[in-house]
């Protein structure tokens, strides 16, 4: 047998180098791990161009979320804003309501006043109208009495006029006195919509004075579910005034807010 048959027979692996070189680069592709330098320039280029697009991309979306948000923010603002300018331009217009109503009802009460006044005029004086009449008698009486006559005649025209006088003192004692009266309509205003409207009416009654009487009375709507309470008296003149009835009613100011007069007229 030659040498080179020998050789052939022999187990020899001349190829391990290759085969160690391929399970190299399998063991360093599972581990993550580049073949070659120039690969893994390759793909830090790559990673860092697509880290750049990424904070681009992110930069953008942040930079369209924040003109966003102040719009948003700039709209909330002029929304609020006019919120409050409408709630205070209300507060005024119902301000200006409650003054006109107040201003109204004073006219009312002022252009009643002045025109009662002349119609129950002639009211008072008819206790002595019956004056003129002896007046009359008295002159017609004394045209009779001859002046110049004697002064028997003189003594009797003097009896009989102070007869004629003390009849008619006697009659005006007798007679009655006139006592003026007055109807009024009062307006109470209470605080709020959650103001006890019962209360405040029984409130409003227990005001008692002499020559006041409480008569009627309704609950009249306001706005905003607010409502009035609405009562009429009828009071002497002499005795009971509306400032004293305003005065009193106003005392119980955990209910009554303020007190009006919406008419005012005489019996």
């Amino acid at each position: 047998m030659s040498d080179l048959q020998c050789l052939a027979q022999e187990n020899i692996w001349f190829d391990k180098s290759k085969y160690d070189e391929a399970e190299t680069r399998f063991y360093e592709g599972v581990n993550g791990i580049s073949q070659a330098p120039q690969e893994r320039d390759a793909s830090a280029i790559l990673q860092d161009i697509v880290k750049a697009r990424q904070t681009i991309q992110q930069s953008l979306a942040g930079s369209q979320n924040t003109s966003r948000s102040e719009d948003q923010t700039e709209l909330l603002s002029r929304i609020r804003s006019l919120e409050l300018d409408n709630k205070s331009l209300h507060k005024v217009v119902d301000d200006l309501r409650a003054m006109m109503s107040k201003l109204d009802s004073r006219m009312s009460v002022l252009e009643k006043g002045q025109s009662q006044p002349s119609r129950a005029a002639p009211a008072p004086q008819a206790a002595p109208a019956p004056q003129p009449k002896v007046m009359v008698k008295e002159e017609n009486e004394d045209d009779d009495i001859d002046l110049f006559g004697s002064d028997e005649e003189d003594e009797e025209a003097e009896r009989i006029k102070e007869q004629r006088v003390q009849e008619y003192a006697a009659r005006k004692s007798t007679k009655p006195a006139l006592i003026a009266k007055s109807s009024i309509l009062l307006d109470v205003k209470p605080w709020d919509d959650e103001t006890d409207m019962a209360k405040l009416e029984e409130c409003v009654r227990s005001v008692q004075a002499d020559g006041l009487l409480w008569g009627a009375s309704k609950l009249v709507p306001v706005g905003y579910g607010i409502k009035k309470l609405q009562i009429s008296c009828v009071v002497e003149d002499d005795k009971v005034g509306t400032d004293m009835l305003e005065e009193e009613i106003t005392k119980f100011e955990d209910y009554i807010q303020s007190v009006d007069v919406a008419a005012f007229n005489k019996i």
